[in-house]
């Protein structure tokens, strides 16, 4: 499993469609995958703890302070 650094981004999920592993409206860390992106895909830290790709069209990316980013890495 890849850990969150400073340089990830952050999701809303919107959709979960056939996925049991995320939660719609929770905000998940999104780990810089250009190759993915270029296909249409997030690599999203999900609610097994391991990354997967999952269709970007799934998420809202979002902006969160500092503050909200530093809670999100020690929570996860």
């Amino acid at each position: 499993m890849r850990q969150p650094n400073p340089t990830n981004r952050f999701a809303l999920c919107i959709e979960n469609k056939d996925s049991e592993d995320l939660e719609k409206r929770k905000i998940y860390v999104v780990l810089a995958d250009e190759d993915a992106e270029k296909e249409g895909y997030f690599r999203v830290i999900d609610e097994s703890g391991e990354d997967y790709l999952y269709p970007a069209s799934y998420f809202i990316l979002v902006e969160l302070s500092t503050e909200a980013q530093e809670a999100l890495r020690e929570a996860g």
